[in-house]
């Protein structure tokens, strides 16, 4: 059940994620208000880098590929739909 938590968590992050300039490129963040043991354990595989005193998480590139995977299987969501 746990991997299905952090599938979700990722999933939902990335679906109320945002884009913003961090000057020399742009970044996908969102609100960290999710269970803080899916947040880690979701930063710990790589797929979100969050700042320990930060009220975001930035998702990585691996993130967003995997979310978008996710969005597909659990969405049924095609590529043209997904940001």
């Amino acid at each position: 059940m746990g991997d299905t938590i952090n599938e979700l968590t990722l999933l939902l992050l990335y679906l109320t994620s945002w884009e913003e300039d961090a000057g020399f490129t742009t970044v996908r963040r969102s609100w960290k208000g999710y269970p803080f043991e899916s947040l880690n354990e979701l930063a710990d595989g790589g797929l979100v880098s969050d700042g320990r005193g930060a009220k975001s998480v930035y998702l990585t590139e691996e993130g967003i590929e995997k979310a978008r995977e996710l969005a597909r299987r659990y969405l049924k969501e095609d590529n043209n739909s997904l940001r």
